[in-house]
């Protein structure tokens, strides 16, 4: 079953961006935020982005690129921050989209960093860095939920994570996954504006 996608990128990753329109046929909604919404109400910003340029998606793809950060200098990250805070937001009128997060090829290295010893538990776990030096508080929050466990399954994480080379070999894949999980217990433990 085909999903609705709306992308968030960055502009320096516009060609991913339009890879998956034209190349893979993804079925999407091309609404992306160029111009800024004029106020400060951060109910009114998100409500402005669910209606005119998510209304209709249910998944978000999120493009993991250099400029993706939340502690990226000089970049200003609102479109970002708000793009995903308002596909997080579960409202009257608004239902929470699936958040999908695709890195792209030149943050292989500093995503994936192999697998590691665990001191609490002795077994190896893969090491993925998800933090605000690799993504928005946004994703990084929601994928790494907080819990008191040594390590995250997939059923503790709300956000689905693919590299680029997979994605494009079935993207529909990832996209049902992170469809699927709206309606997972998880999705009951998401922050729209973590802290």
């Amino acid at each position: 079953m085909a999903h609705k996608c709306f992308i968030s990128f960055k502009t320096e990753d516009t060609a991913y961006k339009e890879y998956i329109h034209d190349v893979l046929d993804v079925d999407m909604i091309d609404k992306s935020l160029h111009t800024p919404i004029d106020s400060f109400d951060e109910d009114y910003i998100m409500r402005e982005i669910r209606e005119n340029y998510l209304s209709d998606s249910t998944v978000t793809i999120f493009l993991i690129g250099e400029k993706s950060a939340e502690n990226t200098p000089f970049e200003n990250q609102i479109f970002l921050k708000r793009e995903l805070q308002a596909s997080l937001y579960d409202g009257i009128g608004n239902t929470k989209n699936g958040i999908l997060g695709v890195v792209l090829p030149n943050m292989y290295d500093k995503v994936y960093c192999g697998n590691i010893l665990c001191n609490t538990c002795g077994n190896y776990h893969n090491l993925i860095r998800i933090n605000d030096n690799i993504t928005v508080t946004e994703f990084s929050y929601n994928y790494y939920i907080p819990n008191d466990k040594c390590a995250w399954t997939e059923d503790d994480r709300y956000c689905v994570l693919v590299k680029w080379e997979d994605f494009c070999v079935s993207p529909e894949l990832y996209i049902d996954k992170a469809f699927n999980k709206r309606h997972e217990q998880i999705s009951l433990k998401t922050k729209v504006r973590p802290r």
